[in-house]
């Protein structure tokens, strides 16, 4: 299944930019392609909320195209989906914040 970054309120396959994030993560463990259990079970960082897998998430571009968010952590307790700045700038993603919103542009392509 391929997610839309753009969508309306209170729908569950929109995905949140957050600045505030270290990684990306979701509880749509259908989603995930190429998982990988973790070693060592971990937990979100100040909370109870268990981190069971890691993996990659196809999204579905305004364009068309499906790209992949990657090592995305497999929440299965959250109720928003979340994109980590932070985690998207580290992956080589140039992302700028304007009136009109929030844009991430690819900086190898």
């Amino acid at each position: 299944m391929a997610n839309s970054m753009i969508g309306g309120v209170l729908d569950n396959n929109v995905w949140y930019v957050d600045s505030r994030v270290s990684n990306h993560m979701t509880s749509h463990g259908e989603w995930f392609r190429d998982t990988k259990d973790l070693k060592t079970p971990g937990f979100v960082a100040d909370t109870t909320h268990p981190i069971t897998q890691i993996g990659k998430v196809p999204l579905s571009m305004q364009d068309g195209q499906t790209k992949y968010l990657k090592d995305v952590l497999h929440v299965p307790t959250i109720t928003k989906n979340l994109v980590s700045v932070g985690q998207m700038v580290e992956q080589g993603l140039q992302v700028t914040f304007n009136p009109n919103g929030c844009f991430v542009e690819d900086m190898k392509n």
